[in-house]
């Protein structure tokens, strides 16, 4: 049980979280039990979680921002999400959301895939989500997000807060806390499911109820 409670809405947002975070702690009891994470290391990752709640509603708080970009993709003919690492699969879930709630076309990438087509994609004005916490594939993100930028991507970039200029041509930016890297998925997420509930409700969009989706699979 992930303890989230009933979600009526058919796009999944709070059982996304509630199944990483069960996810997660299976991991670390896994970890702990193999010795694949010392005593020390486990405790320090159980303090981080209970530090998770504070944290998830700092990042709340982005939602005025949020709620004000979201104007850029009511004209918009599609988006793009990118991320390295764990953030990977979180683009994934803001372009999956974004398309759910909106019928926005949108499509996550790992940002290093860049190059091999998605880069083909990007023309001027086009919407460009790019994640990208101060973790060890920083630099090699930014790099790919300045590529975007030079096509004429209108780039939203979701970071870290921390004091380093990274391009003054980024259209957009939000800040989230910082956070164990093993961690940042879930703060990433929370921008994401604001951002296409927001651009859904511009677009008028029922978004507890989205066209052609079932709370159930009924068939195969």
């Amino acid at each position: 049980p992930i303890h989230c409670g009933p979600e009526i809405g058919v796009a999944s947002t709070k059982a996304f979280l509630g199944q990483i975070l069960v996810l997660y702690i299976l991991a670390l009891k896994i970890g702990s039990i193999s010795g694949q994470i010392d005593k020390k290391n486990y405790q320090e990752k159980i303090k981080d979680l209970k530090n998770l709640p504070s944290l998830l509603e700092k990042t709340l708080l982005v939602d005025n921002d949020i709620q004000a970009i979201s104007s850029t993709f009511n004209e918009a003919k599609g988006s793009m999400f990118l991320g390295r690492g764990f953030s990977f699969p979180i683009a994934l879930e803001g372009a999956l959301k974004l398309k759910e709630l909106s019928y926005v076309h949108a499509e996550g990438y790992p940002a290093g895939e860049m190059k091999h087509g998605p880069l083909a994609l990007i023309e001027d004005g086009m919407p460009v989500i790019v994640l990208s916490p101060k973790d060890r594939y920083f630099e090699k993100t930014i790099s790919n997000m300045q590529e975007v930028i030079a096509r004429g991507g209108k780039v939203l970039l979701i970071s870290d807060k921390h004091d380093e200029v990274i391009n003054e041509n980024i259209r957009f930016k939000i800040e989230m806390p910082f956070i164990d890297e093993l961690l940042n998925p879930f703060l990433l997420t929370i921008p994401l499911q604001l951002l296409a509930y927001h651009v859904a409700l511009l677009k008028k969009c029922d978004i507890d109820k989205p066209r052609n989706l079932a709370k159930s699979v009924t068939v195969e």
